[in-house]
């Protein structure tokens, strides 16, 4: 676990608060922050400990941050601490406070930020979980990488993650697969029937015919010859291809997705089948237990406005009560007819995540499933009695454009941008990345252009041409120093005395939040602050490079001036350490030099 000074100062922030105001309560306690200050001016560290105080302390907040000021003077390592504002605490830190991150950070490599927050609580994070009808595309891209990230993320805050796929392989979308991929098997034994022909005796119509199922229907017609067909490569009765031809293509797309994802950098652990799941009795049993707790009835929704959603009928179903658990409306688990709702489904699966000891679960969605959350937190708070919580992060869509353009690069798929096309276009890591700069639940443009230009304004770029430029230093103080003393090993222990100047301590304040930023991003459930964190990083690296350029003091390597070499090469290499030890949360990877 690394040392966040933030968190180690808030404790004596803390401590002192309790002698200050005795009468304050642990709930009070638990909403007192310590802050980096925007401007260096007014020191390292802000606290809002006294305007927490004022109303149980009934005393004026500016009077209690006086008391606070003056306390933590006796603390050490605090140089300065005033009063300021309404009721704030500025607090200084010694610099040799901030010069100590250094060797805590060579110390501990790529793992600097590591925390126990999440104190091992188990968090099942799922992600991508696409319909296996199509080869992977844009449209998913954004959840994979954010889902991806925030699982790296958690573990890096101490929780037992586990990254999950959920396989929609049950349903009508599954069912019109198999009849598209049939046709293509047929095609491939020399049927001549043609897509309207072949749509005419298609329940439900032909709806998948993107040419990537061409080589899966060969691959049928491959291992299974004309075994599937009647003579004449004509369509066999249903019941003697079905089933292995919806395994087979199922198994085929998954494969297509893995490997299409894993080029992304996602490595999910499990992949869950809904088709196993509902073989289970996960799903009755879930219903069961609803049943059991009183939960269900059988009744009549009033009809929505607008567009009817499929699971809606104007006659008797079983209903969950779900309105008792936060959300809008009740909602049917199963239809007139008996069969399950694809809630009832997804009220199994997540159950089984549960029966799994999954202590919290994290699902993340597109924007268009923002209207089943309601309904899917009211289903785990009944079930579990409100101990397992569900959190939805949503994302947004993006948009491919290149000069401003919407931009259409698929051939394979028609009319969709597949994930495949756009990693060959600009790489994993500008995708990654990219995709991390905003928010997930705001929406973005992708522009093609500028991922790949080598410009301040391209923070993929940015970030790693500060890693870059570590790693050109330190290949340069090799070569001067000699490799033994470069190690992290041999930096730990050297003086950090000449580390004074305002761009130095500027650098350092900000490795020293990289703690204190990782637990924030946790907490939060937003790993695109990691990427903002970065920028930050890379553009106090960057700041403190140029200052070097004008003022000969500050180059990091000097034939003249062992000592403060020394130093600044160990800032150098923390500083490389924290990049890369942010680009690992991201799945990004850190390069040695730019080409």
């Amino acid at each position: 676990m690394s040392d966040c000074l933030f968190q180690r100062y808030r404790t004596h922030v803390l401590e002192i608060l309790r002698r200050v105001v005795p009468e304050i309560g642990e709930e009070s306690l638990a909403r007192v922050e310590l802050t980096p200050t925007r401007d260096p001016a007014h020191g390292d560290m802000a606290t809002n400990a006294a305007l927490i105080a004022a109303k149980p302390a009934r005393r004026k907040p500016a009077d209690i941050a006086a008391d606070l000021a003056t306390s933590l003077l006796s603390v050490e390592g605090i140089a300065a601490a005033e009063a300021a504002g309404p009721g704030f605490v500025n607090i200084t830190l010694d610099p040799d406070v901030l010069r100590g991150i250094v060797p805590a950070v060579l110390k501990a490599g790529e793992s600097f930020g590591d925390s126990q927050m999440g104190a091992d609580t188990k968090v099942n994070v799922e992600y991508v979980s696409c319909n296996p009808t199509g080869p992977i595309h844009v449209g998913h891209c954004r959840g994979a990488v954010v889902g991806d990230a925030l699982a790296n993320l958690l573990d890096k805050a101490g929780y037992n993650v586990t990254k999950e796929f959920y396989i929609n392989d049950a349903g009508n979308q599954v069912a019109a697969l198999a009849w598209a991929t049939y046709w293509r098997y047929l095609q491939a034994i020399g049927s001549t029937m043609d897509a309207e022909a072949f749509n005419a005796i298609t329940p439900n119509g032909l709806q998948y015919q993107g040419e990537y199922l061409i080589p899966i229907g060969q691959a049928l017609a491959e291992e299974h010859g004309t075994s599937l067909a009647e003579d004449g490569a004509k369509p066999a009765p249903v019941e003697k291809w079905f089933t292995l031809v919806k395994d087979f293509a199922v198994a085929r797309m998954m494969d297509g997705i893995r490997e299409d994802l894993l080029t992304l950098g996602v490595k999910h652990d499990v992949f869950t089948s809904e088709a196993k799941v509902l073989a289970d009795g996960v799903t009755d049993r879930a219903i069961k237990m609803l049943e059991a707790k009183g939960l269900l009835y059988e009744g009549v929704l009033e009809p929505p406005k607008g567009k009817l959603p499929d699971d809606w009928e104007a006659r008797p179903q079983t209903l969950f009560r779900s309105t008792e658990f936060g959300d809008d409306v009740d909602r049917p688990l199963r239809k007139s007819d008996g069969t399950n709702t694809y809630f009832a489904n997804d009220i199994g699966y997540h159950l089984d995540k549960v029966e799994r000891g999954e202590q919290v679960l994290v699902d993340v969605l597109g924007a268009d499933h923002g209207g089943y959350v309601s309904r899917m937190k009211a289903a785990v708070k009944a079930l579990t009695d409100g101990k397992v919580p569900l959190e939805v992060p949503l994302c947004q869509i993006v948009h491919i454009v290149r000069d401003g353009q919407p931009v259409r690069m698929s051939k394979r798929a028609g009319t969709f941008v597949t994930l495949s096309d756009l990693l060959d276009e600009v790489g994993k890591d500008a995708v990654r990345f990219t995709m991390l700069t905003r928010k997930s639940d705001a929406q973005m443009e992708f522009d093609l252009d500028a991922v790949v230009a080598q410009t301040r304004d391209n923070p993929v770029f940015y970030v790693q041409y500060a890693h870059a430029r570590c790693r050109s230093v330190l290949r340069a103080a090799e070569e001067m120093l000699g490799a033994e003393t470069v190690t992290p090993a041999g930096l730990e222990t050297v003086s950090l005395a000449a580390l004074s100047a305002d761009a130095e301590i500027a650098l350092l304040r900000r490795i020293a939040s990289w703690p204190r930023t990782v637990e924030g991003a946790a907490a939060a459930r937003e790993p695109h602050r990691i990427a903002f964190y970065l920028g930050d990083l890379a553009a106090d690296f960057h700041a403190l490079w140029n200052r070097g350029r004008d003022e000969t003091s500050l180059r990091f390597l000097q034939e003249n001036d062992r000592e403060g070499t020394l130093a600044r090469v160990a800032l150098v290499a923390a500083t490389a350490m924290t990049i890369r030890s942010g680009l690992a949360v991201m799945g990004v990877e850190p390069v040695e030099e730019m080409r």
